[in-house]
């Protein structure tokens, strides 16, 4: 199996094609990428920009580049040395256009009869023999279907008529009535609708990749490009929602020769994959929440708690178990509610349990879940625990809980697997969804893949972390941004600042709340804080911003019945980072405050990722400081002229890999984005071109008076490898005097990639070894 050193991700989009992604090739290995990783490009929904709405698995996206592209992106990656890595959509389809995906509209047109029926997941007893389609302002829009060119249409929506079902006698309605499928108000599908989706979408239908026809349909394509060594491994998006992912990992592990794969999949902490997953390992959430809190102070902790009971005008901070409980019960009763009646529905009537408490019961126990899903058996005890604690918290339903309990644990029926497949929904809706917007002490812990309890990681808890990182995934993927984080990597470095700057924060936030009040204290946190991170920023980014985050929060406004009242003092607190200079003065000032130790945290996040266990990915673009927040803000095209040429400027500078540390002054300062970009260049290329420097792990020991400041690995096994050395928390440690007496115990001679400057073995003074830059990347000097 041919593996990774790194991976580097592009969205491709009709803006940004196969094509433009071959041109790119070149710089990417010349920033020392190992692979290129590509979002989508099997055919989506027209004017889709994420490519997760496949309408036609048969086909690279010709919107994308089509097959050509990609064979052009091959080319030129072979020609370069470097593999491809592709994300693929196993779970869903995208339907919001009938017409463009043929699979879907046979079924609407055939029914139970199409030879489709068996690859959607459709409950066809519960809607009388159709499937609802939520597509209507109001069921009273009927009155507006029309009968065009043989289809029914409603506005720009085009559906098809079943043969024999049109006659021009019988009016819209009539004709609607014969259909093998229903339009609905689109309210109704909150607790009516009949189908599986990814999440709440009811635009994204679930697809039934286990039948193994639906299988060799949806993946012919996918297949075809190993089969014409056109790409090397492939990311599997959503596999939670997979009515049997050990099985699918299983056949796509032996349908590609056994290619390198990757599963999106939220690890909790503690949590593991199932050892018999077929896979390398996750896209990297879980390495993310552990580096980030190592830039996090945990002296911070009960000042930002106090700071959050102030703002919820309470007496005691937000209890995030009891939150996450409230907002994942409101994902199970509301926009989900339809996935949990049809789990109802499958409960036999034989059971002899009360109809009324079986759907309430059913959402209790997947509202104490601390996981996304179980792998029955893997898992069982998560699910026996979660059944405890419903009981506990429901006394008045652990009779019905004990009826459900052996149904649920049950892996031949069909119950249990199809809770499987709802447990995640409801846990990424109510808590990525909803909780991560409204528990907002700090905006760095709310990131996919962390727990927010968990405030800051000690240098000897993140070492004991990659240690067993090392052991047990050494090829799973490592990240810090992506296209489905809450903000940039460079975002939340900048907002990591805030919990060594507390009084500064609490000043910077009852100016800009006197000055440009929102009505929602923990928003308003939210909202300053994601301004922070971001800035500068235009206007229309940080309205759209703060719109989409206090709609997914729902405290006091939500997508299906805006508070429009609230939504304008939210908009002009935004205007106002513009229009009002007291506030733009303060937004200023605090990002004043913050950037210089923003930018520390962000090197050294950053090598940090680059040099840890794992294959590093690179998101598009932030090899360069990038502010993005949550999308589609981080899916914005990005500059390569500028890194392109800012990284020959940086070769030309240094002599590419020849850095003599004469002539220091002549590096680009911290705070500049080149300094980045020779800290991504120079770690990818060792990582790449070095691979023996990389085959273990172990802390470098480090003492004096600021020990804690420092995060020192050497990755060699049985000999020393490259050695990485990180600052943390800097403004604590300019504020206590600096380095003074803290020491680094090298075990050879090192040279440092950034610097060139060497460093003999034994104790050396960290402040001479971060004399230029916050980071180091040590290489041992043969």
């Amino acid at each position: 199996m041919r593996t990774p050193a790194s991976t580097y991700r592009l969205q491709i989009r009709p803006g940004f094609t196969l094509q433009d992604a071959a041109e790119l090739t070149e710089y990417l290995r010349n920033l020392g990428v190992d692979w290129v990783y590509v979002s989508p490009i099997l055919t989506a929904e027209e004017g889709s920009d994420h490519g997760y709405d496949v309408t036609d698995p048969s086909t690279v996206d010709p919107a994308r580049g089509g097959a050509e592209g990609l064979l052009a992106l091959s080319k030129a990656a072979r020609q370069r040395g470097l593999g491809i890595l592709a994300d693929i959509v196993p779970n869903h389809m995208g339907v919001a256009s009938p017409g463009q995906n043929a699979w879907w509209w046979q079924l609407l047109e055939e029914g139970r009869s199409s030879k489709y029926a068996e690859a959607f997941d459709v409950d066809w007893d519960f809607g009388g023999g159709k499937i609802r389609i939520p597509v209507l302002g109001s069921d009273d829009d009927l009155e507006q279907l029309k009968v065009v060119d043989g289809e029914l249409h409603y506005y720009d929506h085009r559906f098809p008529l079943a043969e024999g079902t049109f006659t021009d006698g019988d009016s819209p309605q009539d004709i609607h009535a014969m259909q093998h499928y229903e339009l609905v108000g689109w309210r109704r599908a909150d607790a009516e609708l009949n189908y599986r989706r990814f999440f709440a979408v009811n635009t994204l239908a679930g697809v039934r990749v286990e039948v193994p026809w639906v299988f060799d349909e949806s993946h012919q394509e996918i297949l075809r490009w190993f089969q014409e060594d056109l790409v090397d491994g492939l990311r599997i998006d959503h596999p939670d929602g997979l009515a049997d992912p050990e099985g699918y990992l299983k056949r796509l592990r032996e349908a590609t020769g056994g290619a390198y794969l990757l599963v999106e999949k939220i690890l909790e902490p503690g949590e593991k994959l199932p050892e018999t997953f077929s896979c390398e390992g996750t896209t990297g959430y879980d390495a993310l929440a552990d580096i980030d809190r190592l830039f996090v102070d945990p002296a911070a902790e009960e000042f930002l708690n106090s700071l959050d009971a102030r703002l919820r005008d309470e007496a005691e901070p937000a209890d995030y178990h009891v939150m996450i409980h409230g907002t994942k019960r409101r994902i199970a009763d509301g926009i989900l509610r339809s996935e949990i009646l049809r789990l109802s529905r499958l409960v036999p009537e034989a059971s002899a349990l009360p109809r009324n408490d079986v759907a309430d019961a059913i959402a209790e126990i997947i509202c104490w879940f601390p996981v996304y899903r179980t792998y029955l058996p893997y898992g069982r005890e998560i699910l026996e625990e979660a059944i405890r604690n419903a009981g506990k918290h429901r006394p008045e339903l652990v009779g019905v809980l004990e009826g459900l309990r052996p149904l649920l644990l049950d892996t031949t029926g069909e119950l249990a697997r199809r809770f499987q497949q709802t447990s995640g929904m409801v846990m990424a809706k109510g808590v990525e969804d909803t909780a991560f917007f409204r528990y907002t002490r700090l905006g760095t812990l709310t990131e996919v893949g962390a727990d927010p309890t968990e405030f800051a990681v000690s240098p000897e808890a993140f070492h004991e972390r990659m240690a067993r990182r090392q052991a047990e995934l050494p090829l799973s993927m490592t990240t810090l941004s992506t296209h489905d984080t809450k903000r940039s990597e460079d975002a939340r470095a900048r907002i990591s600042v805030i919990s060594e700057s507390v009084p500064e924060w609490e000043l910077f936030l009852g100016t800009v709340q006197d000055n440009a009040h929102i009505p929602d204290g923990p928003l308003a946190a939210l909202v300053w804080q994601a301004i922070a991170g971001a800035w500068p920023a235009d206007r229309s980014r940080l309205q759209a911003y703060t719109l989409k985050a206090a709609r997914e929060a729902g405290n006091s406004t939500n997508w299906t019945d805006p508070n429009l009242d609230f939504e304008r003092h939210l908009a002009a607190a935004v205007d106002a980072v513009f229009d009002v200079p007291e506030v733009a003065a303060a937004v200023e000032n605090f990002v004043d405050e913050l950037e210089p130790y923003g930018r520390s945290n962000s090197l050294s996040a950053k090598l940090i990722h680059l040099t840890m266990p794992g294959v590093p990915d690179v998101y598009q673009g932030t090899e360069f400081r990038d502010g993005s927040l949550t999308d589609p803000d981080n899916r914005r095209p990005v500059d390569f002229a500028a890194r392109i040429a800012a990284l020959a400027e940086l070769d030309k500078l240094t002599g590419q890999d020849k850095l003599t540390g004469q002539d220091q002054d002549a590096l680009p300062a911290y705070t500049e984005d080149a300094a980045k970009l020779l800290v991504v260049s120079r770690a990818l290329r060792l990582r790449r071109d070095r691979a023996e420097l990389f085959g273990g792990y172990q802390p470098v020991p480090v003492s004096g008076d600021a020990a804690q400041h420092v995060v020192a690995f050497n990755r060699g096994a049985d000999k020393p490898g490259a050695i990485t050395v990180a600052t943390r928390l800097p403004k604590r440690l300019a504020r206590e005097g600096g380095w003074k007496d803290t020491v680094i115990g090298l075990p050879t001679t090192c040279r440092d990639e950034l610097t060139g400057a060497t460093f003999d073995a034994g104790p050396v003074s960290v402040a001479a070894v971060l004399g230029h830059y916050p980071v180091a990347l040590l290489v041992p000097v043969d």
